[in-house]
């Protein structure tokens, strides 16, 4: 008999999502916008203190809208983390700009100051900086803000993976010119497919409305002035993010509560090492992840393959962009001295393990006894 099968982070449905679907329904409000996807905008921006917000059919396309309204175009230098999701730097490609990745530091996993220095010194004129927050755990953000302002530089927030997470008391994407959120199927909570672009930038936020629906003239026939993008959530979606915001706390504080009992959990092993967590933030902890130590005979594909033999799915740290044959050709920024890469040290020492909130006891027991067996434990 096959194992129950125990996911890395699944959705997690609460019954409140349908009555928001069924309202749509019932009033045939099916159609792309609608009364939802108005009132999620104005619940996320109730929730985070964020000024104004688009509703966007991914958090890709929040991030391509953000570089199009910064007027990032071919030629352009854009410094951009290292250690993350190909979806991060993809809209600068498709601008025909140019990125630069700065690499990781070993306290929090993110964008290192120190690299991102060298980087003003190597490119002193990039037209923006695109800082994720791996995990769910916020980056040095003061640090990065000010090498920003220094250089009168844009600052912009993929908060894909942190909605939630809080830095200095402030939640995660309220920062920078703009921030983007992500409501993949992973993440903390979802809409199966969707994304937000937020700013105190109101005209800002007008704008990339107006491209989003395709970049329609204010006319009664369709006319077209611009390029536009079919980048809008569609009601139907905006109505299942609507009921899962209600429970963003909860998913917060289940997520935590994973990382604590991992935390403890390997605490007598080691080798194992948790991801770090910024000292000053309040983490959403949307995966846990671990790293190995050098110099161990248990690789992160051990403890993968062991897991994935007792049908339990984990996965490996992000490979960095400066290793991705598609990125081949554009320059990395390093955190050491020596030329080497914090971020390539992580990939190759860690992975994520199975972070869903509906994980039970048992299941958690079960996960936790397979990685303690491949450190003899």
């Amino acid at each position: 008999m096959e194992k129950k099968r125990i996911y890395l982070a699944s959705p997690t449905m609460h019954g409140k999502e349908q009555e928001f679907i069924k309202e749509a329904f019932d009033t045939n409000w099916v159609a792309p916008l609608g009364p939802n996807v108005n009132a999620f905008e104005k619940e996320m921006t109730a929730y985070t203190g964020a000024g104004h917000a688009a509703a966007l059919s991914a958090g890709t396309a929040a991030i391509h809208l953000a570089v199009k309204l910064l007027g990032i175009g071919e030629g352009d230098v854009v410094f951009v983390s290292d250690l993350t999701f190909s979806a991060t730097c993809n809209p600068i490609a498709y601008e025909k700009a140019t990125p630069v990745f700065i690499d990781a530091e070993p306290d929090t996993w993110n964008m290192s100051p120190k690299a991102l220095e060298k980087a003003f010194e190597k490119y002193p004129n990039p037209k923006a900086v695109i800082c994720v927050y791996l995990y769910g755990t916020p980056a040095k953000i003061d640090e990065i803000m000010a090498i920003c302002k220094k250089h009168n530089v844009p600052f912009v927030e993929d908060a894909a993976e942190s909605l939630g997470s809080t830095y200095k008391g402030k939640y995660t994407g309220t920062f920078g010119k703009f921030g983007i959120y992500s409501f993949n199927g992973n993440k903390i909570i979802t809409t199966s497919g969707g994304g937000m672009l937020v700013s105190e930038d109101e005209e800002a936020i007008k704008r990339a409305t107006f491209l989003a629906t395709q970049a329609r003239d204010p006319a009664r026939h369709y006319q077209h002035s611009q390029i536009g993008y079919n980048y809008r959530m569609s009601n139907i979606v905006a109505g299942i993010g609507r009921g899962q915001l209600l429970y963003l706390d909860e998913h917060k504080a289940r997520k935590q509560a994973i990382y604590k009992q991992y935390q403890e959990a390997f605490a007598d092993i080691p080798e194992i090492t948790m991801n770090p967590l910024e000292p000053n933030s309040d983490c959403n902890n949307w995966l846990s992840c671990m790293t190995i130590a050098k110099g161990s005979s248990v690789t992160p594909d051990h403890v993968m393959d062991a897991l994935e033999a007792e049908n339990i799915e984990s996965r490996p740290i992000w490979k960095p962009m400066h290793e991705q044959p598609v990125f081949a050709a554009c320059d990395f920024i390093p955190h050491n001295e020596d030329g080497s890469s914090v971020g390539s040290d992580i990939f190759a020492r860690g992975l994520c393990l199975p972070s869903d909130i509906k994980n039970t006891p048992e299941d958690m027991e079960r996960i936790i006894g397979i990685v303690r067996k491949c450190f003899g434990k």
